[in-house]
């Protein structure tokens, strides 16, 4: 009898924990969509702003589920330079080959005043992008 009531607390503190982690998709609403900007505003956070990028430039959109990091080289052992919020669009200058993430070996220059690269893995082009000149 006692494993059986372990077995249902058990199962209850899952079902709690499960409840409790989902955060914002426990609160959307059946047939709503869950986006990062919905969730940072309800969470008081601000929503991810698009980068300025001139028309004609090469541009991509974060699609990463956390926090993008951006690196010195094109590599994840790499110093960090900081980061990029999901839903973020964000300038590309060029792409070049670097570290395989998740079998993509691309990696994207960022093409604004701050420097580093991005996992292409995790950024949507919505443009062009050319390869770097070495």
């Amino acid at each position: 009898m006692s494993r059986m009531r372990t077995g249902r607390r058990v199962a209850s503190a899952l079902a709690v924990l499960v409840i409790a982690c989902a955060g914002p998709l426990a609160a959307t609403p059946a047939g709503a969509a869950w986006s990062p900007a919905a969730s940072s505003a309800a969470d008081g956070a601000p929503a991810p702003r698009a980068a300025k990028v001139p028309a004609g430039e090469p541009r991509g959109k974060v699609v990463s589920r956390i926090t993008l990091s951006i690196r010195e080289e094109p590599t994840s052992r790499s110093a960090y330079l900081g980061g990029l919020r999901p839903g973020t669009v964000i300038p590309l200058f060029c792409k070049v080959r670097g570290e395989n993430v998740d079998g993509n070996t691309l990696w994207y220059l960022l093409g604004d005043a701050r420097p580093g690269y991005v996992a292409a893995r995790y950024v949507e082009n919505q443009s062009p992008v050319p390869f770097c000149r070495r």
